[in-house]
């Protein structure tokens, strides 16, 4: 079952499954997208389907009617909170955020400002530098993550390779994991045919690190 939703910050679609496993998993988008994108309606259906509560949302910004810029990251991450604590409202059990791009930049930025929000991340195609501008890294936080994490990243994005990514996420105190996605660029388009791969590596890896 998929009801849209309207709160003070954000706005979008919760996927309620048949059969629940007490697990939740909020996507936002990227820059130049909302949460009716391909890739986020295809992944949130997958996800559902394997019993999992999915909120698909849009970011302040894209609610506002302006393109992100470094004004409005405080207050989009305000909407990652916002989503992660609807979340936590129907669940009783852990709550996964994620995003794409400039969703999940912004869902890893929070993250690290409010270690605990989440209880792991799912990062898609994190933009871990501009296109061709290889020194201009988005990784400054990544010290201070304390959520396990896992990148799903195409072998064609040109915003970071994914031996790039796997030296970026070194940095990252908690336990991290890297799933490629040969041959996707940026859009992932591919990425829900992984729906049930993604679930398994952030299980294994992500929620029930080893001791």
């Amino acid at each position: 079952m998929e009801e849209s939703f309207e709160a003070p910050l954000i706005r979008g679609v919760v996927h309620v499954p048949e059969n629940e496993s007490g697990d939740a998993i909020v996507l936002t988008h990227g820059a130049g997208s909302n949460s009716e994108s391909p890739l986020l309606a295809r992944l949130a259906r997958a996800f559902a389907g394997n019993g999992h509560l999915v909120i698909r949302y849009d970011l302040p910004f894209r609610i506002a009617g302006r393109p992100p810029g470094p004004a409005s990251g405080a207050r989009d991450r305000e909407g990652v909170l916002a989503a992660i604590e609807k979340a936590r409202s129907i669940v009783r059990g852990r709550v996964v955020a994620g995003g794409h791009s400039y969703g999940g930049r912004q869902t890893t930025m929070l993250a690290a400002e409010r270690p605990g929000a989440a209880d792991g991340l799912l990062l898609l195609s994190y933009p871990l530098h501009p296109p061709k501008k290889p020194e201009q890294k988005r990784t400054a936080h990544f010290p201070e993550l304390r959520t396990p994490a896992l990148f799903v990243h195409g072998t064609s994005d040109p915003f970071g390779s994914i031996e790039e990514l796997r030296e970026a996420v070194a940095l990252i105190p908690a336990r991290t994991d890297v799933l490629p996605v040969e041959g996707a660029a940026h859009d992932l388009k591919r990425a829900p045919d992984l729906a049930a791969d993604i679930l398994t590596r952030l299980y294994a890896a992500v929620c029930y690190p080893e001791n």
